[in-house]
C-alpha cells in the first residue's frame, strides 16, 4: 500500500505539472492561486495523517523548505503517538521545543494514557524510560498512567520505580496515586507493604478502605479485613459488599449473612454484587428461606433480567434442593440472556438431582438447537449425570467429545468424573488403568473415587493399595480411613477395623462428625450424629422417632447395622444407627411443618448411609411428603417410597 507521503508527492507533482502548463499561457503567474491553495490543503491534511517518523521528517522538511503557509499547526499529539517508542523520539522532542510546547508532558501523557489502556500496556512503561532519558519532567498524570499499566501487568518492580518518582515529586498527598500504589502492592502479593503504605497515608478516602478490605479478603485474611471494616469512619455499599463477599470466599457464609442482616438494619440498599454474594452464602448454607427473600428483593430492585443474579439464583436453588425453582428461573430467562454459565449450571443441577436424562437432553438443546458452545464446566455436569446414573458408554463418548469436537483439554475434575463413573459401575480395574495412564498426576480426589468404588463392590485388596497413595497425598483426611474401615467391617474383620482406628490415632487423624441441618421458618437448625440431647426439643424428637419406628417396622424396615463400624452388641448398634443426624433433622422437620406442606429439605455434610437412605424412602411413603436430602455428593429426592437416584449412588 502506498504511503501517505508517496500519495502526497504524486499529487504534488500533478499540481506542479498543471501549474507548468498554465504558466505557458499566462507568463505573469508562475504559480496560480488555485494551485498554491490545493497544495497547502494537501499539506494541511497530511499534518494529521502521517503514519511514520520518516513521513513526518519528509513533511516537516517540505514545509520548512517551501515556506508553505499552513492553516493549522503541526499536530503535536500525532507527533507524540508516532514517535513515542522509536529512535525518532529525540526528533519529536525538538519539534515540541520549536513549537513552544515547553509543557510537552501534556502531549506525552495523552500518549501514555493510550498505551496504558491498550492491549499492550507495557508500552507505557517503555515510554516512561524514553521520557526520563530525555529529561522530560513527569507529573502526577504521568505516574497515574504508568501505575495503571503496572497494575494491569502485575509488574511490581516497575511499580516501585514509579513509587520512588512519586516520592521525589512530593506527591505523597495525592490520594489517587496512593490508592493505586496500595492496590498494586496488594495485587502483587506484597500485602505487608500495602498495609504499611495504608497506615502511613496522611489522608484516606473510602476507596482506600475498600481496597484494603477487598484485598485482605482475597488473601484469605478475612479476620483482619473485618477489623479494618470496623474501623472505617464511613461505609459505602461497596464496603459492605466487599466484606460480605470476603466472608463467602473464605468459607464463612454464616458471617456473610449476619453482616448482610446488619447492613439492612442500617438502611444501606444492596446492589447487584451484594445480592450475588448473599445468594452464594445461602447456597453454601442451604438457607432457602433467605434465598427466596433475596430473590423477591432482586425482582423489586429491577434485577429480574440481570444475568449474574439469574445464574446465581439457579445455583442457589439447586444447592438448596429446590430444582423446580431453579428451572423456573432458567425458563424465565430470555434466550439471548442465557450464557454458557446458565446452561452449565442447569445441566449440573439436573445431574445432582438424579435427572440424568433431562440433563443430557438439555445439553442437546444447548448445542444443537441454540448453537451455544459448551465449556469445561458443562462437561463436568454431563459426566456427573452419567456417573450418577451408571451411563458408562455415554460418559466415554462425552469425555472423547470434549477434545475431538470442542478442543477442550480435560482437567483433573474430568478425570475424576471418569474414575467415579468406572468405579461406581464396577469397572474397578479399568478405573485403575485409567488412573495409571492419566497425562497429569492423580490427586487425592481421583484415588478417593476409586476407593469409593472399592467400598461399593467390596474389593479390599485394591482398597488397601489405594490407601497407600492417599496416605501420602492427603494423610489428614479421615474419610479415606473410614471407607477402608467400612470395607473391613462389612467383612467382619474387626481386627483390621481396630488397626485402622489405631493408625488414625497415631497420625493424629480424627473422624469428621456427621451433622445435618434443616431450615424451619427462616432459622437453620443443626443436628449432630449420636443424639443431640442438648437440643431443647430432644425428648420430643426421640419420642416421635420411636412412634415412627413402629410404623416403619410394619412396612418392613429393619435397621441396617452394618453401617456401624464398632464391634458392639446388636441392640447398641441399632441405637447408634437410629440416631444418625439426618433422621433427627427429618423428625424435627415433620414436627414443625404442616402435613401436606412444602418438601422437607435436609443438608448433610457427609455421604448418606444405606440405612438412612432406606429409612427415608419408607418415611416418605408413610407421611406422604416429599423429602429432599442433599449429601456431600448429590441430592436424593424421596417420594412415595422411591428415590430419584434409583438406589444407585
Amino acid at each position: 500500500m502506498a504511503s501517505s507521503l508517496a500519495i502526497f508527492s504524486s499529487t504534488l507533482h500533478h499540481f506542479r505539472s498543471s501549474s507548468s502548463t498554465t504558466t505557458t499561457s499566462t507568463p505573469s503567474h508562475k504559480n496560480p492561486p488555485h494551485s498554491r491553495s490545493s497544495e497547502s490543503s494537501l499539506i494541511n491534511d497530511l499534518i494529521h495523517n502521517f503514519n511514520s517518523p520518516y513521513e513526518l521528517r519528509q513533511l516537516h522538511a517540505h514545509v520548512i523548505k517551501t515556506n508553505t503557509c499552513l492553516s493549522s499547526t503541526l499536530s503535536i499529539s500525532r507527533v507524540a503517538s508516532v514517535c513515542a517508542l522509536t529512535p525518532s523520539f529525540s526528533y519529536a522532542h525538538k519539534i515540541f521545543q520549536q513549537e513552544g510546547k515547553s509543557d510537552s508532558i501534556v502531549e506525552w501523557n495523552s500518549c501514555l494514557r493510550a498505551f496504558a489502556e491498550s492491549d499492550c500496556p507495557r508500552d507505557a512503561i517503555a515510554l516512561l524510560y524514553q521520557l526520563r532519558h530525555h529529561n522530560v519532567f513527569p507529573d502526577a498524570f504521568t505516574c497515574s498512567f504508568v501505575l495503571k499499566a503496572c497494575t494491569q501487568l502485575l509488574d511490581l518492580s516497575h511499580g516501585k520505580i514509579v513509587h520512588a518518582i512519586i516520592e521525589k515529586l512530593g506527591l505523597r498527598s495525592n490520594i489517587f496515586l496512593q490508592n493505586t500504589l496500595v492496590l498494586l502492592y496488594a495485587l502483587c502479593g506484597a500485602m505487608d507493604d500495602a498495609s504499611l503504605l495504608f497506615e502511613k497515608m496522611p489522608k484516606k478516602d473510602i476507596v482506600t478502605w475498600n481496597i484494603m478490605i477487598t484485598q485482605l479478603a482475597k488473601q484469605k485474611d478475612v479476620d483482619l479485613a473485618y477489623e479494618v471494616f470496623l474501623k472505617m469512619p464511613e461505609r459505602s455499599v461497596r464496603s459492605w459488599t466487599a466484606m460480605i463477599a470476603g466472608f463467602v470466599q473464605c468459607g464463612k457464609p454464616k458471617d456473610a449473612i449476619s453482616l448482610f442482616t446488619e447492613m439492612e438494619k442500617v438502611g444501606m440498599e444492596p446492589n447487584e454484587v451484594t445480592l450475588v454474594a448473599v445468594l452464594a452464602a445461602c447456597a453454601d448454607l442451604g438457607a432457602l428461606d433467605l434465598g427466596m427473600r433475596i430473590h423477591e428483593q432482586s425482582d423489586r430492585n429491577g434485577y429480574r433480567k440481570n444475568v449474574k443474579i439469574c445464574n446465581t439464583l439457579i445455583d442457589m436453588y439447586i444447592k438448596c434442593g429446590c430444582l423446580e425453582a431453579a428451572m423456573r428461573v432458567f425458563d424465565g430467562m430470555d434466550q439471548q440472556q442465557r450464557t454458557v454459565v446458565s446452561w452449565s449450571a442447569m445441566i449440573h443441577g439436573l445431574a445432582m438431582h438424579g435427572q440424568a436424562e433431562k440433563s443430557l437432553n438439555l445439553f442437546s438443546t444447548m448445542t444443537q438447537l441454540r448453537r451455544i458452545k459448551p465449556n469445561s464446566v458443562t462437561f463436568i455436569g454431563l459426566l456427573h449425570a452419567c456417573s450418577h446414573m451408571g451411563l458408562i458408554n455415554e460418559g466415554r463418548k462425552f469425555f472423547a467429545s470434549m477434545t475431538n469436537d470442542y478442543g477442550i483439554t480435560p482437567r483433573i475434575e474430568h478425570y475424576g468424573c471418569m474414575v467415579d463413573l468406572f468405579s461406581r459401575g464396577g469397572l474397578l480395574q479399568e478405573a485403575h488403568e485409567f488412573i495409571k495412564n492419566m497425562p497429569i498426576k492423580p490427586n487425592s480426589v481421583i484415588w478417593g473415587a476409586l476407593l469409593g468404588g472399592c467400598k461399593l463392590h467390596k474389593n479390599v485388596e485394591l482398597a488397601e493399595e489405594v490407601i497407600k497413595h492417599l496416605s501420602e497425598l492427603d494423610p489428614s483426611n479421615d474419610g479415606y480411613y473410614v471407607v477402608l474401615s467400612n470395607i473391613y467391617a462389612d467383612l467382619k474383620r474387626w481386627g483390621d477395623v481396630a488397626r485402622m482406628r489405631k493408625m488414625m490415632r497415631d497420625v493424629g487423624v480424627k473422624k469428621t462428625p456427621g451433622w445435618s441441618s434443616i431450615s424451619v421458618n427462616g432459622v437453620v437448625h443443626e443436628f449432630s450424629a449420636g443424639g443431640d440431647e442438648g437440643h431443647p426439643e430432644s425428648e420430643k424428637i426421640f419420642e416421635m422417632w420411636e412412634e415412627m419406628l413402629k410404623i416403619m417396622k410394619l412396612k418392613g424396615y429393619v435397621p441396617n447395622t452394618s453401617v456401624v463400624l464398632l464391634d458392639m452388641e446388636e441392640n447398641e448398634k441399632v441405637k447408634v444407627v437410629c440416631r444418625h443426624s439426618e433422621k433427627l433433622a427429618l423428625v424435627f422437620g415433620l414436627m414443625k411443618t404442616p402435613n401436606g406442606g412444602d418438601p422437607i429439605r435436609i443438608m448433610k455434610n457427609i455421604r448418606v448411609c444405606e440405612d438412612c437412605h432406606n429409612a427415608f424412602k419408607i418415611i416418605s411413603e408413610i407421611v406422604d411428603r416429599e423429602i429432599i436430602l442433599g449429601d456431600r455428593n448429590r441430592f436424593h429426592c424421596f417420594r412415595q417410597g422411591l428415590c430419584s437416584c434409583h438406589d444407585y449412588w
